[in-house]
C-alpha cells in the first residue's frame, strides 16, 4: 500500500481512538468511527455485518454498524486494535474494491495483533504508511496478499531461492500460494511449464484398484492441485495446458530418469515420499527450474518404521545455498479458524503430558 493509500485509509476514519491512553490499559472505552465511502464500508461490514460480528468474537469488543458509522466498545488495547484492523481492510477494499473473505478479515487481526506488540501506539499511524505483506498476482485472481507473517516470509523464499521446503499443518496455504506462485511465473514467461506432483500413498485407507487409465487412476491422488490450478487460471486454459503438456501433472513415480529443465516443479504431500524418493526427486533438478516441495510432517501416512523423506531433506539439506524453507504454525491456519483451533488442539494433545493421553480418566486406574 503507497503513502497515499495509508493517509486515505487514515482520512476515512474519524473520531478520537484510544491511541494516547497508556499500553496494557484495562479500561473501557468508547472509539466512533466514520468512513468516507459509504460503499466501501458496507464491503469492510461485510453480508449482515458478518465482518464486524467476526471481528467482534475474535478481539473480545463490541461493534455497532450503521450506515458509514462504527463505533467500537470494549478495553482501550483491543478497541485499538480493532481500529487498526477496520483501517487495513477500508485501504484493501479501497485499493481492491472486492469483497472481503473471513480469512481476509483474520489476515488483518494477525497483522494488527503483530503491529500492536512491536509497535508502541503512538507509532501505529506512521506503521499504516509501510508495505503490507508481500503478494503474488495472477491473470485470473488479480494480486493476492500474504494474510499473515509466514506466508510473507514464504513468498519472499519462492521468489530468491531455487529450492524452497514448505512445512506446517493444513489450512496454511503451502499448496496454495506454491501453485499460485507457479502459475505466475508460467504467465510471465519465466518458466515453460508446470511440472506438479504427489505421492499416490493412501491416508490410512485401502481404496483397492481403481477403474480407468493411467490419468484417471492417478487423479484422486491429485485432486487437491486441481482445485488450487482452476483457482488461479481459467478452466479453459487448464485445458489447454493439459494437452499441449505445458502443465503435467503425474505421481511421484513418474519422475523417475527425468531432467526437469526451465520448469516450475511442486511436490505436495513430501511428508509420504520415502529417503530414496526424496533424494530421486531432488536431483531432478535442471536448467532453469524452480522445485517446491510441500508437506506436513505431523500427517504421515507411510507404513511404521518408515522414515520419511520429507524430514530427513530438511535435516540434510539444512544451509545449503539457494534452499529455503519455511516452517508454518497451528497459528498460521488461514482455511477457517475452527481448523485452526483443531490444529492447536491436536499439537497441544501431541506434547501433553504422557501419562495424561495414557490413562485420560485419572479416577479410573488402569487394568492389570
Amino acid at each position: 500500500m503507497s503513502a497515499s493509500d495509508g493517509a486515505g485509509a487514515r482520512g476515512a476514519l474519524r473520531g478520537r481512538g484510544p491511541a494516547a491512553r497508556p499500553a496494557g490499559s484495562d479500561e473501557a472505552v468508547e472509539v466512533p468511527l466514520t468512513f468516507d465511502d459509504n460503499r466501501l464500508a458496507s464491503l469492510v461490514f461485510g453480508q449482515y455485518d458478518q465482518n464486524v460480528a467476526h471481528i467482534e468474537r475474535r478481539l473480545e469488543v463490541t461493534a455497532t454498524a450503521l450506515g458509514n458509522h462504527l463505533v467500537i466498545k470494549g478495553p482501550a488495547d483491543a478497541v485499538e486494535t480493532a481500529r487498526r484492523v477496520f483501517q487495513k481492510l477500508y485501504a484493501r477494499v479501497r485499493t481492491g474494491g472486492s469483497t472481503l473473505t473471513l480469512g481476509d478479515v483474520d489476515g488483518a487481526i494477525r497483522e494488527a495483533t503483530a503491529q500492536a506488540t512491536l509497535f508502541p501506539a503512538a507509532e501505529v499511524a506512521a506503521e499504516a504508511d509501510k508495505p503490507h505483506f508481500d503478494q503474488i498476482a495472477t491473470r485470473k485472481r488479480g494480486a493476492v496478499r500474504a494474510r499473515n507473517q509466514a506466508q510473507d516470509a514464504y513468498i519472499k523464499l519462492l521468489r530468491t531461492n531455487e529450492l524452497v521446503f514448505a512445512e506446517g499443518p493444513a489450512g496454511t496455504g503451502k499448496t496454495w500460494l506454491a501453485v499460485g506462485h507457479a502459475v505466475s511465473l508460467l504467465e510471465q514467461g519465466h518458466a515453460e511449464r508446470l511440472i506438479l506432483s504427489r505421492p499416490a500413498v493412501e491416508a490410512g485407507e485401502r481404496l483397492g484398484f481403481l477403474p480407468g487409465d493411467m490419468r484417471e487412476k492417478v487423479d484422486p491422488y491429485l485432486r487437491p492441485i486441481y482445485d488450487a490450478l482452476y483457482d488461479f487460471m481459467e478452466a479453459r486454459h487448464v485445458d489447454r495446458g493439459l494437452q499441449t503438456g505445458t502443465i503435467e501433472i503425474a505421481p511421484l513415480a513418474f519422475m523417475r530418469g527425468r531432467t526437469l529443465t526451465n520448469a516450475v516443479v511442486l511436490l505436495d504431500e513430501a511428508q509420504n515420499t520415502t529417503s530414496m524418493q526424496m533424494k530421486m526427486f531432488l536431483t531432478r533438478l535442471g536448467e532453469g527450474s524452480r522445485m517446491i516441495i510441500t508437506g506436513d510432517p505431523s500427517q504421515i501416512d507411510l507404513p511404521p518404521g518408515q522414515k520419511s523423506g520429507l524430514v530427513e531433506a530438511v535435516n540434510v539439506l539444512d544451509g545449503v545455498e539457494g534452499i529455503g524453507r519455511v516452517r508454518f504454525k497451528d497459528v498460521d491456519v488461514v482455511r477457517h479458524d475452527l481448523v485452526r483451533r483443531i490444529v492447536t488442539a491436536y499439537e497441544r494433545a501431541a506434547h501433553g503430558d504422557g501419562e495424561a493421553d495414557r490413562n485420560p480418566n485419572p479416577r479410573r486406574r488402569p487394568l492389570a
